[in-house]
């Protein structure tokens, strides 16, 4: 779309259904979850748009239902991750090319087309495979990824639009947005399909190619995405979707020439992995790659004694065990005075006491099961822990069932311990450890929470007294890269909380603002001189 002057206007966020009993959306959701049950999907590597099947495959089955399976995808290996990196090398001659307004056409129809055609069948896949109510599902696969697409496009613009301040006459400065020579490899997690679809998307949107590995525990809902790209008109190349095994395909990625920068999601110890490989193999790259990564928290919410008792208890509920504890900001641990917990404590419990787990197809469960065996035996044995150690105690959950699903328990952990385990490790699961601190130790518990956790992702505070909430800004100033006042510390909205922490959490890069496109390209400032000088001599040089 070339010698066109376009606009793209501030965005609105994407309105959430509420799936409502007799609603037009709980229907068609419904139909669309009973759908994918009735099929079994056979998910192929793609490759500059074709689909291939290796015949190396792994079931998708669902977490809830261990007897039922959806399908199974084809895994990349050596040959396919080659054919990929050879296939968006020759992509990337073309769409740097394209103009940014071209780009954003494309992806502002998959917005559309998610927000439209695709949004039942992306939700219910969605539910089905990684085990999400409909709200969680709702507010992931669909919202946060067309928030994205749409506020990523009009932060692109921005960054197109910051030119230099001043030409002087004679003279034209420009700066040119170039995207990074190579490709950039995608991994995401298994827990947001948003952040799936974000990590290949926001460096495509920049120009760039990509290689896009999804988890391996959610393979399905990026496969319907890769099908809304590809309707929506994305060039065969620029996006090449390999589900594989993360070693195998670092392996070969990270000693490839071509290999630009990293977009990654998941633990800090892969991330640990892939950062002194690539500090390993730079010597080998064209220039030096661009790593950008977030890895997990310790999130916790600290309570002052003048908080409001009713709100600080659904922060805790829903920030702990809105999808099984399994967001890099859920809940993990609570800071409370003990008179506050002394109060809050019976009415904490019954509320908790309320919570339904079981199948997402039961609307009317607020937990499902968590993603798979490995996470299902590493949250256990933190459970296990707890029950054998005499400075904690659970006093709700610590049950847990793999017969048919893979069922835990919302766990609530107490103890007097401030470095007891569950106070310090990531669990990623539905536990949450309480600490009661004496009331007059405020300022020396908030050192304390500074110091406990290597982690700086979210947090919170809860209280009525501004004194008190400015002193908690001061001192938990770098222990959380998303920080919430009187309000749980998960739910980061694109457009209104950039998202992303730092210490061990990430390099803070904040998905969902201009910060972290900005990673996706490399800049450079040309000059044009309309009245070049003809000779080397300055007004200086004449004789006086």
């Amino acid at each position: 779309m070339r010698n066109c002057i376009a606009k793209i206007p501030f965005p609105n966020n994407e309105p959430i259904y509420s799936y409502e009993a007799g609603s037009k959306e709980k229907q068609l959701l419904k139909e669309a979850i009973a759908k994918i049950k009735s099929e079994q999907v056979e998910i192929p590597v793609i490759i500059n748009g074709e689909e291939i099947k290796t015949g190396n495959t792994q079931e998708i089955v669902e977490p809830h239902n261990l007897s039922s399976t959806l399908g199974v995808f084809h895994k990349a290996g050596e040959k396919e991750i080659n054919m990929a990196i050879e296939a968006s090398i020759e992509a990337s001659k073309k769409w740097r090319e394209y103009d940014w307004i071209d780009r954003a056409a494309i992806f502002l129809k998959a917005a559309e087309l998610l927000s439209g055609k695709y949004r039942y069948i992306m939700n219910a896949v969605t539910m089905l495979s990684l085990s999400k109510n409909v709200f969680q599902a709702e507010i992931d696969s669909a919202c946060e990824l067309i928030d994205f697409l749409r506020f990523n496009l009009y932060y692109m613009q921005k960054i197109y639009e910051e030119q230099p301040l001043h030409s002087p006459k004679g003279t034209w400065n420009i700066m040119q947005y170039r995207p990074l020579e190579g490709f950039v490899f995608a991994v995401p997690p298994f827990n947001f399909m948003s952040i799936a679809g974000n990590l290949p998307t926001a460096p495509a949107m920049m120009g760039n190619v990509v290689l896009w590995k999804p988890a391996s525990s959610s393979v399905y809902a990026p496969y319907i995405f890769m099908k809304i790209l590809k309707e929506a008109g994305l060039p065969e190349g620029v996006i090449n979707f390999i589900p594989s095994k993360g070693s195998d395909a670092g392996k070969i990625i990270f000693s490839s020439e071509h290999f630009a920068g990293l977009h990654f999601t998941g633990s800090a110890d892969t991330f640990h992995y892939m950062w002194k490989t690539i500090g390993e193999n730079i010597p080998k790259y064209k220039a030096y790659p661009r790593i950008v990564g977030e890895t997990g928290g310790k999130d916790y919410i600290f309570v002052h004694n003048s908080a409001n008792r009713k709100k600080l208890i659904t922060a805790i509920v829903r920030g702990a065990y809105e999808y099984q504890g399994q967001k890099c900001s859920a809940v993990s641990r609570v800071y409370v005075p003990k008179s506050v917990w002394t109060e809050i404590k019976d009415e904490l419990l019954q509320e908790i006491k309320k919570i339904k787990i079981g199948s997402p197809e039961d609307f009317t469960n607020f937990m499902n099961a968590v993603i798979d065996k490995e996470a299902y035996g590493k949250i256990t044995k933190y459970i296990d822990y707890a029950k054998e150690k005499s400075d904690a105690e659970i006093i709700i959950g610590g049950n847990y069932d793999d017969s048919k699903g893979l069922f835990v328990e919302p766990t609530v952990i107490v103890t007097e311990n401030p470095h007891f385990k569950t106070m310090e490790e990531e669990i990623f699961g539905p536990v949450v450890t309480i600490y009661p601190y004496d009331d007059d130790k405020y300022e020396e518990t908030l050192h304390l929470c500074d110091d406990t956790s290597p982690y700086g992702l979210t947090g919170a505070i809860f209280s009525e007294d501004r004194n008190a909430t400015l002193t908690a800004m001061d001192i938990l100033e770098n222990s959380a890269g998303n920080f919430y006042i009187n309000d749980k510390p998960t739910g980061a909205v694109v457009g209104q909380q950039p998202f992303g922490g730092s210490r061990a959490s990430g390099t803070n890069d904040k998905a969902g603002s201009h910060l972290n496109l900005l990673r996706w390209v490399t800049p450079r400032a040309i000059k044009e001189n309309f009245i070049a000088p003809e000779s080397f001599e300055y007004p200086f040089m004449s004789e006086e």
